[in-house]
C-alpha cells in the first residue's frame, strides 16, 4: 500500500448501483457536511440535493468507496 497515492485505493461506484435510498443518504450527507456558499440567494437543501444528483447524472461527480475506511465520498469527476 503507498500512502503517497492514497486514491489508488479508492473504488469508483456507479450512482446506479446504489439503491435508491442508500444514494439519498449519501448525497444529503454531503450536502450537510459540504458548507458550500451559494451567494447572495439561499437554496434549499432539496435544491442542493438535487443539484447534487444532476451532477452525479451528467458525470459531472462520481462516487468514491474507500474499503480502508469503509466510507464513501462524493467527488468532482476527472
Amino acid at each position: 500500500m503507498s500512502e503517497e497515492h492514497p486514491q489508488e485505493l479508492s473504488i469508483e461506484v456507479p450512482y446506479e448501483a446504489l439503491s435508491p435510498e442508500a444514494l439519498r443518504g449519501l448525497v444529503e450527507a454531503f450536502v450537510l457536511r459540504e458548507g458550500t456558499d451559494y451567494g447572495e440567494r439561499e437554496v434549499s437543501f432539496e435544491a442542493k440535493v438535487a443539484q447534487v444528483l444532476r451532477r452525479l447524472e451528467r458525470g459531472e461527480a462520481r462516487i468514491v468507496f474507500d474499503p480502508r475506511t469503509r466510507s464513501a465520498d462524493i467527488l468532482p469527476a476527472l
